[in-house]
C-alpha cells in the first residue's frame, strides 16, 4: 500500500506508487466533478418523466420507479461501498463505480422500455454509492489541515450545485434535445472523470482483510426495505400491508445486522464508533439538512406553479435564493473555519435553516413573494454553511483507516435523509389535500404536482379554492415538521460534539 507524507501546503504526496501519480488538484477536480454528476441524477430526471412515460407508453407507477430505483440502491449500498473501498482500494472503487454509473446511464438513455430504464437506474444507484464514498475518502487521504477544509468545501459546493441545479439543467437538456439527454450527459461526464482518475493515488485500510458478507447482506436489505417503505408509503398508504411489511422487514434485518456485527472479527461497521457522541452527532448531521432541502427542491416548484400561478421557468427562478447560497458558501468554508469552530458552523447551519422554515409559515407565495424569497435565502445560507464543513467533519472524526467506513455511514444517512424527507413531505401534502377534496380525493396527487386544471374540470373554481387551501395548510405543517428536524440536528451538534474530536491532526500525525 502506498504511504504518504504531508507537505507544507496541507496536501499529501504518495511516497511509493507505481506509475505517474495525480496532483492533489487533479484529485479534487475528479472528485468534485463526480460530486456534481451524482446528485444531478437524484433531482434531475423528474423533469423528464412526462416525456419519457409518453414515449415509452409507461404507466405512472413504472415511471415513478425511475426515481425510486436509483434512490433505493444509492441509499442501501452506501455502507457496503465504504467497506469495499477500505479493503480493495479507494481509487479502484472510485473508477469502478464511475464505470458502472456511466454504462448504466447509457442503458437508461437508450432503453426501449420503461422496465429497462428502471433496472438501469438501480444499477446506476449502485455505481453512485461506490463513487461518493470512495471519492470523499480520496480527499481525506490527499489533503490535511486547512487544505482539507478547502477541498471539502469545494466538494460540498459541488454536491449542493448538483442537487440544486439538477432540475434546471435537466430542463434545458429536455428542451434542447429530449429525455434521453438527461441520462446520456452522464456518459460524457463519467468519461471525463475516468480520464482524470487514471492517476489518482491509491489508498486502503491496513486493517481490512475481507468483506463482512453477513453484515453487507443484512444492512443492505435493511436499508433497501426502509427506503422502499418510504417511497411506496404515499402511493399505497402508510398502513398498507406492503408498506408495513417493508418497515417490519427493515427492523428485522437491522437487528440482525447489529447481531452479526457484534460477533464479527472484521465488521463492516465497527459499532464501537457509536460510543463516541461526536461521531453519532456528525453522521446524523446530513439528515437534519437534506431532509428539508431535498423536499423543498422537489415540491416547491409545483406549488409555485399550481397555487402560485407561476410558469415552469419562473418557478425554477424562484428557488435561486435557496440554491445559490448552497453552491457559493461552501467555497468559503476554508476561510470560515479559521474564524469559527467547525462545531459552531455545524450547529449554526441547521439552526438557521429551522428559523427560515418557521418564517415560511408566515409567507404568501401568491400575493407577497418577497417574504418567501427572504425566507428561502435564509434557508439557503443555513444549508450552505453546513454543506461546506460536514463532509470533512465525518472523515476527520475517525482514524484514516476507518475513513471509508465513516464516509459510508455518513453518506448512507445523507441519501436516506433525502429519500425519506421527500416521501414524508409527499405524504403530508397528499393527506392535507385529500382532507379538503372530500369526494374528489383521487385528485390530490394532481394538486401536489401543481396540475390544477384537472381539479378545475372536476368541480370548477370552488373546488380549486378548496384544494389550494388544503395544500397551503399542508405546507405550513411541512415547514414546522422540517424545522423540528433541523432544530434537533442543531441541538445534537451543539451538545454532543467536542471540538477536539474534530481535529484531524490527532490522526494525521
Amino acid at each position: 500500500m502506498p504511504q504518504s507524507s504531508a507537505v507544507a501546503d496541507g496536501t499529501r504526496t504518495p511516497l511509493a506508487a507505481s506509475g505517474p501519480v495525480a496532483s492533489p488538484t487533479r484529485v479534487l477536480v475528479a472528485v468534485a466533478l463526480a460530486a456534481v454528476m451524482l446528485p444531478i441524477s437524484v433531482t434531475g430526471p423528474g423533469v423528464a418523466l412526462a416525456d419519457m412515460s409518453g414515449a415509452l407508453h409507461a404507466s405512472a407507477a413504472s415511471t415513478q420507479w425511475v426515481l425510486n430505483a436509483y434512490n433505493v440502491a444509492f441509499t442501501a449500498l452506501m455502507l457496503a461501498a465504504g467497506s469495499a473501498a477500505d479493503l480493495f482500494g479507494r481509487r479502484r472503487l472510485f473508477r469502478l463505480g464511475t464505470t458502472v454509473f456511466a454504462l448504466a446511464s447509457l442503458v437508461a438513455g437508450t432503453a426501449p422500455t420503461i422496465w429497462l430504464v428502471d433496472v438501469a437506474r438501480f444499477v446506476q444507484g449502485m455505481g453512485a454509492a461506490a463513487v461518493l464514498t470512495s471519492g470523499s475518502t480520496l480527499l481525506a487521504h490527499c489533503f490535511t489541515g486547512a487544505a482539507r477544509a478547502r477541498a471539502f468545501g469545494i466538494f460540498g459546493a459541488a454536491i449542493g450545485f448538483g442537487l440544486a441545479m439538477g432540475p434546471f439543467i435537466s430542463g434545458l437538456l429536455v428542451g434542447a434535445a429530449s429525455w434521453h439527454a438527461v441520462f446520456l450527459v452522464n456518459v460524457v461526464l463519467g468519461a471525463v472523470v475516468l480520464l482524470l482518475g487514471r492517476t489518482l493515488p491509491e489508498s486502503r485500510s491496513a486493517e481490512a482483510r475481507r468483506i463482512d458478507k453477513p453484515g453487507v447482506l443484512t444492512f443492505t436489505l435493511a436499508l433497501m426495505l426502509l427506503a422502499l417503505g418510504f417511497v411506496q408509503g404515499p402511493a399505497q398508504g402508510w398502513t398498507s400491508p406492503a408498506t408495513l411489511g417493508s418497515f417490519a422487514g427493515a427492523a428485522l434485518f437491522l437487528a440482525a445486522f447489529a447481531f452479526v456485527e457484534l460477533r464479527s472479527d472484521e465488521p463492516m461497521f465497527d459499532l464501537s464508533l457509536l460510543r463516541s457522541p461526536t461521531f453519532v452527532a456528525i453522521i446524523w448531521q446530513p439528515v437534519s439538512i437534506v431532509f428539508a432541502f431535498a423536499a423543498l427542491l422537489v415540491y416547491l416548484p409545483p406549488y409555485f406553479q399550481g397555487v402560485g400561478g407561476a410558469g415552469s421557468t419562473a418557478s425554477g427562478a424562484m428557488l435561486l435564493p435557496l440554491t445559490l447560497p448552497v453552491f457559493l458558501l461552501p467555497l468559503f468554508s476554508g476561510a470560515l473555519v479559521k474564524r469559527v469552530s467547525v462545531r459552531m458552523l455545524l450547529a449554526v447551519g441547521p439552526a438557521v435553516l429551522a428559523l427560515a422554515l418557521l418564517l415560511m409559515t408566515l409567507t404568501d407565495p401568491v400575493g407577497h413573494r418577497t417574504g418567501m424569497y427572504g425566507a428561502l435565502l435564509l434557508a439557503g445560507i443555513g444549508i450552505g454553511l453546513a454543506f461546506g464543513v460536514m463532509d470533512n467533519a465525518a472523515v476527520s472524526v475517525v482514524a484514516p483507516e476507518r475513513a471509508g467506513m465513516a464516509s459510508g455511514m455518513f453518506n448512507t444517512l445523507r441519501v436516506a435523509g433525502e429519500t425519506i424527507g421527500v416521501a414524508c413531505v409527499a405524504g403530508l401534502l397528499l393527506t392535507s389535500a385529500q382532507g379538503r377534496l372530500t369526494e374528489h380525493r383521487g385528485l390530490a396527487d394532481d394538486v401536489v404536482q401543481g396540475r390544477l386544471d384537472s381539479v378545475r374540470a372536476a368541480g370548477g373554481e370552488a373546488l380549486v379554492h378548496q384544494a389550494a387551501a388544503g395544500l397551503e395548510h399542508g405546507w405550513k405543517v411541512v415547514y414546522v415538521v422540517l424545522a423540528c428536524v433541523a432544530l434537533a440536528g442543531a441541538v445534537a451538534i451543539f451538545t454532543l460534539v467536542r471540538d477536539r474530536d474534530l481535529d484531524p491532526a490527532r490522526h494525521d500525525a
